[in-house]
């Protein structure tokens, strides 16, 4: 619970990022000239697309974690993740100006842009939702930072559940810069970004305590009781399948018994 609660935060104090990095396409969206009831919807179909396209990532990437735990890498990868995060800030020029869209290799980002480009030109609810599904894999340093939480949830479920919720997250203050256009100052959103490293640096001590297993309730269980409770969840699953299969001979020989 405590990880899914970090993702939506993420999300929250993220998406003041997202409106200098995608706010021209948000107020560019074809939302002019509807009412205001049309106006919200199609920025939630825009919004939804993105956050669906989020959750197929996390998906991939929660299964991805999942392995890794499989392999017993799962307080490995949770430590690499966070320490991941918290470098990301300390040392910004490791991680910038690395690659050049403009390379053959990123020839994808290129058609993903197009694409979007055509939709803006269709002026419907539906292109709204497909501008929403594109653009969510469209490169960006903080969807990145949220894959690396969704590897240390070591799970399809949570995966999803992880990158849904921080896709969720962005969706309160996008809608308002799409609906009502630039309602919040460049100053207060300029304050609001500084503290996303902070909040970057957080999360990733949070991975790194998870995976150091220190006996901290909430922060850092020890790795035995999560065996356990992994044990116990595997015991109750076997307890109620063998009861259902015990029920299952009983009505056969009950059936049997009164047919004879």
């Amino acid at each position: 619970m405590e990880i899914l609660l970090s993702a939506l935060a993420l999300g929250l104090m993220g998406s003041f990022h997202c409106v200098g990095m995608c706010g021209p396409i948000v107020l560019a969206l074809p939302l002019h000239g509807n009412n205001l009831q049309q106006k919200i919807f199609g920025g939630l179909l825009y919004n939804l697309g993105r956050t669906v396209t989020y959750g197929l990532m996390g998906a991939i990437f929660g299964l991805l974690g999942q392995g890794l735990h499989l392999l017993g890498f799962q307080q490995i990868i949770s430590v690499i993740m966070g320490l991941l995060m918290v470098v990301s800030v300390l040392f910004p020029n490791l991680f910038r100006n690395q690659y050049d869209l403009n390379k053959s290799s990123f020839k994808l980002v290129a058609k993903l842009k197009k694409s979007i480009s055509t939709l803006f030109t269709a002026r419907t609810f539906q292109s709204l939702f497909f501008i929403g599904l594109l653009n969510g894999l469209l490169p960006c340093g903080l969807v990145y930072i949220a894959l690396a939480g969704a590897i240390a949830t070591a799970g399809v479920a949570t995966g999803i559940w992880y990158m849904v919720l921080f896709g969720l997250g962005t969706i309160p203050m996008l809608l308002l810069i799409g609906v009502a256009g630039n309602v919040v100052s460049a100053t207060i959103r300029q304050k609001i970004n500084n503290l996303i490293p902070f909040l970057v640096v957080l999360v990733g001590i949070f991975f790194i305590l998870r995976g150091l297993n220190l006996n901290i309730p909430f922060l850092s269980p020890a790795k035995d009781k999560i065996e356990k409770k992994f044990e116990k969840s595997l015991q109750d699953k076997n307890k109620i399948s063998h009861i259902n299969s015990s029920d299952y001979l009983i009505n056969g020989c009950i059936c049997h018994n009164s047919n004879e």
